[in-house]
């Protein structure tokens, strides 16, 4: 199992590159740059593996509990990781060649400025969720 404070460095980290993103991406000049994709690979990768990682550790126990609201906690953020991949697909879909050559494909720089900063909000919303709220149920579940 991981740690919390892996946890939080972890979020930590992902939280810095949704802003340090969403600063460089209104410069369109900035969006044609190696750096820039590389970054947002990066935040890619780190989101998914985050997502992952609370799938696999925290679910399993909330689900097994005898406690509604532990099970409600699980279900709704299992539905939410699903959704969030979904956008996830989406917006690289549209937006990337990541599996090829690390390319940034901007044919509509306003819309790609929508659409990344709908994504960094989801993601940093999730963060927040995750921290508020799902957290808090596994340490009490744990203590119990």
């Amino acid at each position: 199992m991981i740690s919390y404070d892996d946890l939080y460095d972890e979020i930590h980290h992902i939280t810095e590159l949704s802003n340090i993103l969403s600063y460089l991406f209104k410069d369109r000049s900035m969006c044609d740059t190696q750096i820039s994709c590389e970054l947002f690979n990066n935040y890619i990768f780190l989101v998914n593996k985050h997502i992952d990682l609370v799938d696999r550790n925290f679910y399993s126990d909330l689900l097994k509990s005898s406690d509604s609201h532990a099970n409600t906690i699980a279900n709704n953020f299992m539905s939410g990781s699903v959704e969030i991949k979904r956008i996830i697909r989406a917006c690289t879909k549209q937006w990337c060649t990541l599996k090829k050559d690390h390319v940034l494909k901007i044919n509509n720089h306003a819309l790609f400025v929508k659409d990344t900063e709908q994504l960094f909000a989801i993601i940093l919303q999730r963060i927040q969720d995750e921290t508020e709220h799902l957290y808090p149920v596994v340490r009490e579940l744990k203590q119990a």
